[in-house]
C-alpha cells in the first residue's frame, strides 16, 4: 500500500521529493502530454527540464533522453503492475522518487463562467474522480473521454472553443494559458502518486541512500518468503511494499518486487548478503534518497 504524504500547502500537485538532484537543463521522457501529472514531477525533481513527450511507458526506454519518470503507483489504483516489468528489463536503475497529489481542475478559455459551459473533455479517470462534482455543481455539463487529461487542456487552447471544458492539473492550466474555473473538484483529495526517476548519469552519494528497490526469485518451497522478511526484519530494513508478478513458462514461480527504506547503507548491505543464499536473480533495480 502506497504510504500518503502530506500534500505541501494543501494545494493540487503538491508533492514529496528525493533531494539529490542534477543541475543543468535535463532531457526528461514522460509518458503523456506537456502539462500532464508526469511532466509536474519531472519540474519537482529537476530545476530546469526539456520534455521528451512519450505515447506509451514502452517508448519511454526507446527514445534518446537523459532521464525517465514514470508513475510506478498510486493510492487509489494500486501499482501499475507493467511497468515493474519495463524498469527490471531494461538494465536501468531508479536514482529518486516524487509523490505528488492529483488534483483536479475545471479550466476552459478565458472569459467565460461555469455556466458557459455544455461540455467538458478529459480523460476518464479524471472523469471518474471528479463525476460527483459535476453531479452536485453543474449537472448539464455533459462529459466526454479523451485521450489525456493535458491533450484536452492543449486542444482546447488551440481551438479556442466556448462552452467546452477540460478537466486537467494546474500546470496544464498554466502551459495553455486557460482560466481555471473550479479548483480541486477532484472526490479524493487524498489521491496521491508515486513516480520513479530513472536517471543513468546522477550519482546518488551512498550516505544519502536509505531506500532500495529489489526484484527476486524465491525456490518454490513453503515458508521460503517468511524467511527473507524475518532475515530483513532483523537487519531493521522496513519493507514498505512488496509486490509479485509471475514468471512467464514457471507455474506458481514469481517475481517479487520490494521496496525497503533503512537508516544505515552497511546494514543495509549486511541484509543483502544474508538473504542471497536463500533468493535466485536478485536485482537491485535502485538505490536512492526516499522522498518520504
Amino acid at each position: 500500500m502506497l504510504k500518503v504524504p502530506p500534500p505541501r500547502g494543501g494545494v493540487s500537485g503538491g508533492g514529496n521529493v528525493s533531494t539529490d538532484k542534477r543541475v543543468g537543463c535535463v532531457r526528461v521522457a514522460i509518458q503523456g502530454y506537456k502539462g500532464c501529472f508526469h511532466e509536474q514531477a519531472a519540474r519537482l525533481f529537476y530545476e530546469d527540464v526539456s520534455i521528451v513527450e512519450c505515447d506509451t511507458f514502452e517508448d519511454l526506454f526507446r527514445v534518446k533522453a537523459d532521464s525517465i519518470v514514470m508513475a510506478i503507483e498510486n493510492t487509489v489504483s494500486g501499482g501499475l503492475l507493467h511497468n515493474f516489468e519495463l524498469l527490471r528489463k531494461s538494465g536501468r536503475a531508479v536514482k529518486g522518487e516524487v509523490y505528488i497529489r492529483i488534483g483536479q481542475n475545471l479550466m476552459a478559455v478565458p472569459g467565460q463562467k461555469l455556466e458557459d459551459i455544455r461540455e467538458v473533455r478529459t480523460h476518464y479517470m479524471a472523469i471518474n474522480q471528479t463525476r460527483p462534482w459535476f453531479e452536485k455543481n453543474a449537472p448539464w455539463i455533459r462529459l466526454t473521454e479523451s485521450e489525456d487529461t493535458a491533450k484536452s487542456a492543449a486542444e482546447l487552447a488551440r481551438s479556442r472553443e466556448k462552452g467546452v471544458g477540460a478537466v486537467a492539473g494546474e500546470l496544464a492550466a498554466s502551459l495553455y494559458g486557460l482560466e481555471i474555473l473550479a479548483p480541486g473538484i477532484e472526490t479524493n483529495k487524498q489521491n496521491f502518486t508515486r513516480f520513479l526517476v530513472i536517471d543513468d548519469s546522477m550519482e546518488v552519494p551512498q550516505d544519502r541512500i536509505n531506500k532500495a528497490l529489489l526484484c527476486f526469485t524465491l525456490p518454490h518451497k513453503p515458508g521460503s518468503l517468511a524467511q527473507i522478511l524475518t532475515i530483513l526484519s532483523f537487519y531493521d530494513m522496513n519493507l514498505t511494499r512488496i509486490q509479485s508478478l509471475p514468471i512467464p513458462g514457471k507455474e506458481w514461480q514469481y517475481f517479487f518486487y520490494a521496496d525497503i527504506k533503512f537508516d544505515h547503507y552497511q546494514r543495509y548491505l549486511q541484509a543483502l548478503q544474508a538473504v542471497k543464499p536463500l533468493i535466485e536473480d536478485l536485482q537491485i533495480l535502485g538505490e536512492y534518497t526516499a522522498a518520504l
